[in-house]
């Protein structure tokens, strides 16, 4: 670590944030750690946004990553409810919306993703605490929520609304869910449980706008709603790093050890970093939970001259009715998927991936997590398919 690196900004308040300022204080570090979240709150929680808190199982105080005291006992220089808008590399500070700047020697990047709107005004979005609640508050029986995009986001949400009595209309343009993350078979059994649920799940139907009675499909005719939650994926957050000098492309691009492309000192972490994940070889933008808090620490770790590359095992979990979705790897972009355990129609069963000739992703769907556990340590040490399958076959 460099002696002038007295002070350090991090950018973004959620888990990625919050794991590099106590990574940070973890290692050692004594100087100022100036912490900046657009959203007025404390560090929270956001998987629970879409199940426990839509659903109403939790109430919002249980979304907080920690106490007060464990915040306080970090000694952070919190700027709350102010957002970046501008990176002056050469100043070596961030400007805020309020028009103070925070100086900085070392900075971590973590300002996340905001969702993708449809023209309209009159949609929900489901990203923040205040999204959820106010979702919340209009779902129930008699009344009828038209969710568009059946990713795992709109799933959930859909999945809950049904569970509180609400009657479900789940709109997708592809003709199956989720078919570009887990391919078509795992799609297709997925998507059976909305069937099942009465869902009225209409693949392969395009959204052009939210209108005042619903939504319009792309020719012309409406599906009249109540609500509608927006749920098509998201955006980075890296307006505010144009003309910085840094590389900007689908996210802030970063090398193997999160570091920004075009300045020193500079580090990503979490959603809005696209870095190269050399266990893979490829460079990915991971938006799950796990990904945001390990990057978060291995980004303040290599500020602080750790060198260690970031090569992650990407995980992800998704609870819908009452399957428990769990998967390991880089799905996306596979050559092959292979059920090895377990039955598609009963929603129970084990997939594994294949890209090239390499395993490359396990999903498991109502098993056990020691099930797909060993996967995971397979796929870490980059076993080759042939072996992992054969292994899993004996």
């Amino acid at each position: 670590m460099s002696a002038a690196m007295d002070r350090i900004v991090i950018v973004g308040a959620s888990s990625a944030g919050l794991a590099a300022a106590e990574t940070l204080r973890r290692e050692g570090y004594a100087g100022t750690i100036t912490l900046v979240g657009d959203e007025p709150h404390p560090p929270y929680d956001r998987p629970p946004l879409s199940k426990e808190i839509l659903s109403g199982a939790w109430t919002s105080d249980r979304l907080a990553l920690r106490t007060s005291a464990d915040l306080d006992a970090l000694g952070l220089d919190t700027r709350y409810g102010r957002r970046a808008v501008r990176l002056d590399l050469h100043a070596r500070s961030v400007h805020l919306s309020d028009g103070s700047e925070a100086g900085f020697d070392g900075l971590i990047v973590a300002t996340g993703v905001r969702p993708r709107h449809l023209p309209g005004e009159r949609a929900h979005v489901l990203r923040t605490v205040d999204d959820a609640l106010a979702l919340k508050d209009r779902i129930g029986p008699d009344r009828h929520l038209v969710v568009v995009g059946a990713g795992f986001l709109g799933a959930e949400a859909a999945a809950v609304a049904r569970g509180l009595g609400a009657r479900v209309t789940l709109l997708e343009p592809a003709p199956v869910p989720l078919a570009h993350a887990v391919g078509e078979t795992v799609g297709q059994a997925l998507s059976r449980a909305h069937l099942d649920h009465g869902v009225d799940l209409r693949t392969g139907t395009a959204v052009s706008e939210v209108t005042a009675q619903g939504v319009r499909l792309s020719d012309g005719s409406v599906v009249e709603a109540d609500d509608v939650l927006v749920a098509i994926g998201s955006h980075p957050n890296t307006e505010w790093l144009e003309g910085s000098g840094l590389t900007v492309d689908n996210g802030l691009v970063c090398d193997e050890y999160s570091a920004a492309v075009g300045a020193t000192g500079v580090y990503g972490a979490g959603d809005v970093a696209s870095w190269h994940n050399p266990l893979f070889d490829t460079r990915m933008r991971i938006e799950h939970r796990t990904n945001a808090t390990e990057q978060g620490m291995t980004a303040a770790r290599n500020l602080l001259g750790a060198g260690r590359p970031f090569t992650p095992v990407p995980y992800f979990w998704s609870d819908q009715y009452d399957m428990k979705i769990r998967a390991f790897g880089y799905l996306r972009g596979h050559d092959e998927v292979r059920i090895v355990q377990g039955d598609l129609a009963e929603r129970t069963f084990l997939a594994v991936y294949r890209t090239g000739d390499r395993l490359s992703g396990a999903l498991s769907v109502g098993m056990p997590p020691k099930a797909i556990n060993t996967w995971r340590q397979s796929i870490a040490v980059g076993a080759q398919w042939a072996d992992a399958v054969s292994t899993a076959a004996a």
